[in-house]
């Protein structure tokens, strides 16, 4: 099979695998659409692909308004981020869909996004996200009673049952509690999630990694804590530094990680932190560097445990021919990753 036949098997299957790899354009429409795209698929002899859509723009192709492929995959909208916005000026007050049709927003776009990037409803979403504020409120010194009533709930009972819901103990109890924080980034190749303790960044992953809920699990099971939104002193460091990344002007991040595995995890990790920005290696090499050969499927497998990415940098571990081979983010960004690497060499 030729690309084009790889790519054309791509598209009517909608393999997320191939998002960032190329561009499908549909000469009986005129439009140009993403690999996923949901619209009825086009026949073989009807499609033309290109590398980006810069390309197929340059050949007079229009954008799909179903896949909307001038967006970067896993970037959040801005109608999202309009929405995020108006919960964090007054976290007490619940969105409902006059407040988001106000905003020139249609509800069922907001409801949709949540399911499908978060597997809850936005309703739940505005509680998990006064429950997060209300218990930073908490630990500042404020009132069980004037938290309550200032988040909305109508009843203290009411607000103490939510709150031990999520946290895991109540309101009075919770001032011991270890948390992890929980932040969103945006990178230019689509929005990251960040989680940290005290200690460091536990979890960077792109927004729409499949097992991010999984990894979440782990996290709060293994570390016996709470996941809420909200600012941790790493973040701050965490976006400069991603920042200088990806714009090419940093070459090894220095902070700190609270790493969660087991030991034979955690040292594939660390010789994974040794491969120098701008080259590879492959899962062979590192189980060498282990002192084991054998192990490569194990190393393999720890390498997509990998819960950091880009500082832990498995998108360096490629396949003993030379294959990219498998990426938690995504084919595509981790090309992306190696290219704006070896170009600012």
């Amino acid at each position: 099979m030729d690309n084009d036949d790889i790519f054309y098997k791509a598209l009517v299957e909608k393999d997320s695998t191939f998002e960032g790899v190329f561009i499908v354009g549909v000469k009986t429409t005129g439009i140009f659409c993403r690999p996923t795209c949901n619209a009825r698929k086009p026949k073989r002899e009807n499609v033309e692909f290109f590398p980006s859509t810069k390309e197929a723009i340059q050949k007079g192709y229009r954008a799909c308004k179903v896949c909307h492929p001038m967006e970067t995959p896993g970037h959040t909208p801005d109608y999202i981020h309009k929405v995020l916005s108006a919960l964090s000026v007054d976290p007490t007050k619940k969105l409902k869909d006059w407040d988001i049709r106000s905003m020139d927003i249609e509800p069922s776009q907001v409801r949709r996004w949540f399911q499908h990037n978060h597997g809850i409803t936005f309703h739940a979403y505005q509680r998990m996200f006064r429950i997060n504020q209300a218990f930073k409120r908490y630990k500042e010194g404020n009132s069980v009673t004037d938290i309550a009533f200032e988040s909305g709930y109508e009843s203290l009972s009411g607000f103490n049952e939510s709150f031990k819901k999520l946290i895991g103990t109540s309101p009075q109890n919770s001032l011991e509690v270890k948390v992890i924080n929980l932040t969103r980034i945006e990178t230019p190749l689509g929005t990251m999630i960040a989680c940290a303790t005290d200690k460091g960044i536990c979890l960077l992953e792109f927004s729409d990694r499949k097992m991010l809920e999984t990894e979440f699990k782990i996290l709060t099971k293994s570390l016996k804590a709470p996941i809420i939104q909200g600012e941790n002193k790493h973040f701050v460091k965490l976006r400069e530094q991603l920042g200088l990344y990806f714009s090419g002007k940093l070459q090894t991040f220095d902070i700190p990680l609270d790493t969660i595995g087991t030991d034979f995890q955690k040292q594939v990790w660390d010789i994974l932190m040794k491969i120098p920005y701008g080259t590879t290696a492959s899962y062979a090499e590192q189980a060498h560097k282990l002192g084991n050969p054998a192990a490569i499927r194990a190393v393999a497998n720890a390498n997509g445990m990998n819960k950091i990415s880009i500082i832990i940098p498995c998108h360096r571990v490629i396949g003993s021919d030379g294959s990219l081979t498998g990426y938690g983010g995504g084919l595509w960004r981790k090309k992306k990753l190696l290219d704006l690497e070896q170009e600012n060499l």
